[in-house]
């Protein structure tokens, strides 16, 4: 039985997978905030899952775990988790020591690239867009996940297309981040709604038009996210996955139309068929988690 945490920025995700791959539990917890919190949270998610499966730490063939932030996946450290109020945390070695059994460490992005690519059952190369707070997407090849020279690649969310833009939080302007993000639609769309993106979308079927021109923006985005990703690896299929594909088959419905507009303009771009290369994660599957616990089983 294998082990895989996803430890999110508000909520934790932890789950039980047999040796064939399949899901046997799966416990939802609060993340908790600071480093000493963190820990902390994911020593209860080991305990918890370990009551469910009558395992103990040891027991396990192997623990992963997905976090956001910049991660050494040699020495299992973390740095730079905002959202989680770390600054730098070796959260495997912490674990490992508390534990007694090696704990494996990935950024949680990179992690659910490698859960969705399972799950869909996929070959050959796959993007990950993930479409939370920020944008980022992992990048699997044959299986493997690619990070380039410095663990950078997939960092799309941070590529400007628009000097003029707003600021963006790595310090440059426009990036894709800035509208094709739920803290992009935070920005522009403000709302006492708790899921900003949800009163966005509501809003634009009423005929605002504000809200209207903002999910334009948002769409124009993750279409210019996935041509980047097919321009510049040629990846077979690009999976929308995050916060913000809830959304479900209205934004992809959206992303579509507009890739579908650019092919009617570009035979370069309709020669690549890119409407046919985006899908969307499937709904309800806990694939950060799921990648977790193939991080966990990897050697090396």
């Amino acid at each position: 039985m294998r082990l895989g945490i996803d430890i999110g920025g508000t909520k934790t995700d932890a789950v039980a997978v047999d040796e064939s791959g399949v899901l046997a539990h799966r416990i939802r917890l609060a993340t908790g905030f600071g480093s000493p919190a963190v820990v902390e949270t994911a020593l209860t998610a080991v305990s918890r899952i370990g009551e469910l499966t009558g395992i103990d730490a040891p027991g396990f063939s192997s623990i992963g775990i997905g976090i956001p932030g910049l991660v050494d996946t040699a020495s299992g450290e973390v740095a730079h988790a905002v959202n989680l109020g770390v600054d730098r945390l070796p959260l495997g070695g912490e674990l490992a020591e508390r534990l007694g059994v090696r704990v494996r460490v990935e950024n949680d992005v990179k992690a659910a690239a490698l859960g969705a690519y399972d799950v869909l059952g996929l070959a050959g190369t796959m993007a990950y867009l993930n479409l939370g707070t920020g944008m980022a997407a992992g990048i699997v090849v044959g299986g493997r996940l690619w990070r380039g020279t410095s663990g950078i690649a997939g960092e799309i969310g941070h590529i400007p297309i628009d000097p003029l833009g707003a600021e963006c939080a790595c310090g440059q302007r426009g990036c894709l981040e800035t509208v094709a993000s739920g803290s992009g639609i935070a920005r522009q769309w403000r709302t006492d709604d708790p899921l900003p993106a949800r009163s966005l979308f509501a809003a634009a079927a009423a005929g605002d038009g504000a809200a209207q021109a903002i999910k334009d923006r948002l769409a124009e985005g993750i279409a210019a996210a996935v041509r980047v990703l097919v321009l510049a690896v040629d990846v077979d299929t690009v999976v929308i996955g995050g916060g913000l594909s809830h959304l479900g088959d209205p934004l992809l419905g959206d992303v579509h139309e507009v890739l579908e507009d650019w092919e009617r303009t570009s035979p370069f771009l309709a020669s690549l068929a890119l409407p046919q290369r985006v899908r969307l994660v499937p709904p309800g599957s806990p694939v950060a988690a799921l990648g977790a616990a193939i991080v966990g089983g990897t050697h090396g």
